[in-house]
């Protein structure tokens, strides 16, 4: 258990909670430290833990044959990690990598589940959450099909930024590839582009956001769609 003390505002589906509820949802958690990179679920496997992003990132990715995993989602302190048990699902859709190192609430599924059993409110807002996130996954399906790597790139930093609450972050064109479904090369061409426009500098693995409306013209659509979020968190 980590020594960081949670508050409800720092995640928007807690935050949307009554007190009550909440304190009840703090009393049966814990506060952990998720490094990046850590596997925190894994396809297939029993859920045992839901999680609720504080200042951390987790990327839902889908792994194909022999292929690089490919990130169909994003959370951040706008949602939660084991939302499907909601739907009485016991076993993880997608593996889950940590990829901005942070803070998150840990709570076992069993007492999680109690409280949805207790709490129509809870249910109604983790299936809120729910359909937001199954639109943010068909959207990153058809944004990779359909938008150029740079505008999708764009898109990417923007939301990392929106849930980190930071400007900077240390990622890898190898890290990036995987994330986008592309070729390092691809990515090393996107940053070029962005950075020769002076709306990211990008060195040693360190890229940093300059110029965000920019960043925000020369991202795809799917980026203010993403923001907003249909389920209004």
């Amino acid at each position: 258990m980590d020594t960081k003390r949670a508050t409800a505002s720092e995640n928007r589906v807690l935050g949307t909670l009554p007190s009550n509820l909440m304190r009840r949802v703090l009393d049966n958690s814990e506060t952990v430290k998720l490094n990046f990179g850590d596997a925190v679920s894994e396809y297939g496997e029993k859920t045992r833990h839901v999680y609720f992003p504080l200042d951390c990132l987790i990327s839902l990715v889908i792994c194909i044959d022999d292929r690089a995993p490919f990130e169909l989602a994003m959370i951040g302190n706008d949602g939660m990690l084991g939302a499907s048990e909601a739907l009485g699902v016991g076993e993880a859709p997608m593996r889950a990598i940590v990829h901005g190192e942070g803070y998150a609430m840990k709570m076992e599924v069993r007492k999680f589940k109690e409280l949805l059993d207790n709490g129509s409110h809870l249910q109604s807002t983790v299936k809120r959450y729910l359909f937001e996130l199954m639109s943010q996954i068909n959207r990153t399906a058809g944004c990779s099909q359909f938008h150029r790597v740079s505008s999708r790139l764009a898109r990417w930093l923007l939301l990392t930024s929106d849930r980190s609450g930071v400007a900077t972050c240390s990622l890898t064109q190898q890290f990036l590839s995987e994330i986008l479904g592309v070729q390092r090369s691809a990515v090393s061409i996107a940053a070029s582009v962005l950075q020769d426009r002076q709306l990211i500098s990008y060195s040693r693995g360190l890229i940093t956001i300059l110029d965000r409306s920019g960043l925000e013209a020369e991202s795809c659509s799917c980026y203010s769609k993403m923001a907003q979020g249909p389920g209004g968190f």
